[in-house]
């Protein structure tokens, strides 16, 4: 099973002509209205040993706003 912060907001035809998903590697802005957040996990933080942790793997976030979410930096992937 795949975690929240490894989908996109926008539906496939979206996506198709969207200019930051053309790129597999560039994340969906904040500003993406289809890239805000609506699962009862998201919580931004400001804690910076998860903000700043070397273990986690920000490059699996498919949103720019996972990176500063506690849920992903909490149980998101790890780099290996």
């Amino acid at each position: 099973m795949s975690g929240c912060w490894s989908k996109r907001g926008c539906v496939d035809e979206m996506q198709a002509r969207c200019p930051h998903a053309i790129d597999p590697e560039e994340k969906c802005p904040v500003e993406c209205y289809y890239a805000k957040c609506g699962n009862v996990t998201h919580k931004p933080t400001s804690d910076p040993a998860l903000i700043f942790s070397p273990d986690v793997d920000r490059d699996a976030a498919r949103k720019q706003q996972c990176v500063y979410c506690e849920h992903f930096l909490a149980k998101g992937p790890r780099k290996a």
